[in-house]
């Protein structure tokens, strides 16, 4: 969990000037949603953490 809370910070927060409050919460949204179905780490082996969960069960 702390490295969610790393990569969320440093490719989402510190990149961007939110100007609002929910822009903020639309931009974390967009971002959980990327970091669960979109993005594949090499320690997966090339699944997304949604594909290795379901592939796991």
């Amino acid at each position: 969990m702390e490295s969610f809370w790393a990569h969320l910070k440093c490719e989402k927060y510190y990149l961007h000037n939110y100007r609002t409050f929910e822009e903020l919460l639309k931009a974390i949204d967009e971002y959980i949603h990327f970091y669960n179905h979109d993005r594949y780490p090499k320690r997966l082996n090339g699944l997304s953490p949604m594909e290795y969960r379901a592939k796991a069960a």
